[in-house]
């Protein structure tokens, strides 16, 4: 790898998974946390801003949920990876977040971080530190 970290963005209603997620995501020298969004629409925003390498999406958010910013940002960075963050998972939620772009859909209720250091890991194209 070379000396530029991956840069990441988080997008989650809650401040404090906001703050959890770039606690565990920076403890990797080779991830960065380049911004935290609210919602998706301030999502497509900082997307357009500062071209992430990848971006986690809650699915329920205010303004906007994450199936409905994943189908903007997959617009605006057609290949740029994007995993989902959910309380809510299921088949149909799979299909329909593949569906809008998303690569894959990771529970936050079992062992949370272990798949979703995985699935960043497997996105970005790095071995599992």
């Amino acid at each position: 790898m070379g000396c530029v970290p991956s840069k990441i963005l988080i997008v989650d209603d809650s401040s404090m998974m906001r703050r959890a997620l770039r606690r565990w995501i920076e403890q990797n020298p080779n991830w960065k946390v380049c911004a935290e969004a609210p919602n998706g629409a301030v999502a497509i925003e900082k997307v357009k801003e500062l071209l992430p390498d990848l971006v986690i999406l809650d699915l329920s958010m205010p303004v906007m949920n994450g199936l409905e910013a994943a189908r903007h940002i997959k617009e605006i960075a057609p290949t740029t990876p994007m995993v989902m963050f959910t309380m809510y998972v299921s088949d149909a939620l799979t299909k329909d977040a593949q569906a809008a772009g998303i690569q894959c859909v990771v529970s936050k209720t079992e062992s949370v971080v272990n798949q979703l250091i995985t699935s960043i890991s497997s996105l970005l194209h790095e071995p599992v530190a």
